[in-house]
């Protein structure tokens, strides 16, 4: 997705490797990990199979912070929007200003060609709340999921 793109002093985005779908498989493990047990829906193979029977390299991004592995996004091209999926950050940069500023870099991208951006996120995730800021506002939920879209703010 981003070849490599400076977001902070301290942040950068790479393109993902297809060598990056193991480390990128288990951090998800450890990060939904949480909220998938309060749902009575953690396996552990499970959990880390679903990443790798999706995972596509040209749409992911590896975050690093200080040239060190703490993440990844995913941006996959729709017929009508852009899908943002797969975005893991290292618990240890939660709530540090990191996923802002990732997801401000991803955002800025589709408002340059006003995009349409949707996602969907685990029904009583804290994430949700960092979707709404940036202006993603509910589409549709079930019982686990929460579907969420963004309409382009200008471009």
């Amino acid at each position: 997705m981003y070849a490599s793109t400076q977001v902070g002093e301290r942040l950068a985005l790479r393109a993902a490797e297809p060598d990056d779908l193991e480390t990128i498989a288990e951090l998800r493990a450890v990060v939904m990990r949480p909220d998938l047990e309060r749902l009575g829906r953690f396996d552990a193979h499970r959990v880390r199979q679903r990443f790798r029977d999706a995972y596509i390299p040209e749409h992911t991004s590896v975050i690093l912070s200080d040239n060190v592995f703490a993440g990844c996004v995913a941006v996959r091209p729709a017929d009508d929007c852009r899908w943002l999926e797969h975005f893991y950050l290292h618990p240890d940069l939660q709530g540090r200003g990191v996923g802002t500023a990732i997801l401000r870099t991803v955002l800025a991208a589709a408002d340059a060609t006003d995009t349409l951006v949707r996602l969907n996120v685990l029904q009583g995730s804290p994430a949700r709340r960092l979707y709404e800021r940036h202006g993603f506002v509910l589409e549709s939920e079930d019982p686990v999921d929460v579907f969420m879209v963004r309409h382009p703010t200008g471009g």
